[in-house]
């Protein structure tokens, strides 16, 4: 976790809600696809359709959510969509112990739970901007990146051991238990929380529904933040299944190395989540900003040469720790950014509007390069996702664009 002072009883129980929920998800990491294969002899394509399909139509589901968080108390929504995620969940180990359990389930699950999800991160963005001063978000974003990354290191080699002694389902249970506790530190936090006043029409009208792309997309430092981000992100992901394809099936990487090439340099994600605040007060967010934007995406062209033996799996590593470390110190300085610059009466939208945009284009980008890699091969694949995100930088928000808005303290000699 990040050291510094405290930021106060609430938080806490937030950063311990957020920690639980986390570490839950990220100990069923993969569980949907390995329970289609154990325990439903699912074949490639539906497990790749679970994988797309689930999270792209979930995210579509969430559409009418953003407006919908955003003139209601958020606590509560975030309690509620914890609930839902626990309950949800909680229906595969049900349905399975009754000998019913089905691929479309699965699909119906996961298109729920990513739905709460977009609904829980618009809620708790809007939470925590009105729950932490302005000058402490840095440090807020900065301590969930590093407990993200901290069950990112820990959860997924404890859920491989439990879903080998116990099997995958009990992994999806437990994750539901981790929503359910999380519900209740949110609870805990306490205090009270004002009604927010809708001004307008008293109903959801349709053109609500675009009101975060509209604001987004209009906001100069915003659009370029999110094309940004979703372009790296969707990136990244596409050339994450086609490099299991290269080192396990082209290369011979046994399954436990490949899982410790990507294990140990989440280390990276704690050390950059560390830095960002220093490095802020140092030199200021708007260079932070783009020089960790920048470095992030110089990284992912060199596995495309990836050689097999322990060569290979050392450029992994390497390669992998220099880009998770680089997105550790950028993505509390974006979280921050965006906070900072979206109106207060538009946060749940925009944050709401941002993941369905993510979420969509991933899965769409995934599935195309997919395909690509079926008539190039996964290297040739790789190597072009890498090429196209050395011109990513491209679209990060030049300083006159990104106005410092008094945030963080001035840069000392640099």
């Amino acid at each position: 976790m990040v050291a510094g002072r405290s930021l106060g009883r609430r938080f806490g129980w937030l950063w311990a809600a957020y920690g639980v929920s986390a570490f839950g998800t990220r100990l069923a990491f993969d569980a949907f696809p390995l329970i289609a294969v154990l325990v439903l002899h699912a074949g490639t394509t539906e497990v790749a359709l679970l994988a797309a399909a689930g999270t792209a139509v979930g995210a579509v589901v969430a559409v009418p959510l953003g407006p919908w968080v955003e003139f209601r108390r958020k606590r509560p929504v975030m309690i509620a969509m914890d609930l839902v995620r626990c309950a949800a969940l909680l229906t595969v180990p049900v349905a399975f112990a009754l000998g019913r359990l089905g691929f479309a389930h699965l699909l119906v699950v996961s298109v729920v739970v990513a739905a709460a999800d977009i609904a829980f991160t618009a809620a708790s963005g809007a939470h925590l901007k009105a729950l932490v001063p302005p000058e402490d978000l840095l440090a807020a974003n900065g301590r969930f990146e590093s407990t993200t990354w901290t069950a990112t290191i820990l959860g997924p080699p404890l859920g491989g051991a439990a879903v080998g002694l116990f099997g995958p389902v009990l992994t999806v249970a437990a994750d539901a238990v981790s929503y359910l506790l999380s519900a209740a530190g949110i609870r805990a936090i306490g205090g009270g929380e004002p009604r927010p006043v809708r001004t307008g029409a008293p109903r959801l009208r349709a053109r609500d529904l675009l009101a975060g792309w509209r604001y987004v997309l209009a906001h100069p430092a915003l659009r370029l933040l999110l094309l940004n981000s979703v372009l790296v992100n969707a990136l990244i992901m596409a050339a994450s299944p086609l490099l299991v394809v290269l080192m396990v099936d082209r290369l011979g990487f046994a399954p436990w190395q490949y899982g410790l090439a990507f294990a140990v340099p989440c280390l990276g994600g704690l050390v950059g989540s560390r830095l960002a605040r220093p490095l802020v007060a140092r030199f200021g967010r708007h260079t932070v900003l783009r020089t960790a934007g920048a470095l992030r995406a110089c990284w992912s062209v060199g596995l495309a040469c990836v050689p097999s033996g322990t060569a290979g799996l050392v450029l992994v590593m390497a390669v992998e720790f220099g880009l998770i470390t680089c997105m550790g110190v950028f993505t509390p300085v974006l979280a921050t950014c965006r906070l900072d610059l979206a109106d207060t009466d538009l946060v749940a939208r925009t944050l709401a509007a941002w993941s369905v945009t993510g979420k969509v284009t991933t899965a769409a980008v995934t599935a195309l390069w997919g395909l690509l890699a079926g008539f190039t091969g996964p290297r040739t694949a790789i190597a072009l996702a890498g090429v196209l995100l050395l011109a990513t930088p491209l679209l990060l928000p030049r300083r006159a664009r990104l106005p410092r808005r008094g945030r963080e303290p001035e840069p000392s000699g640099v």
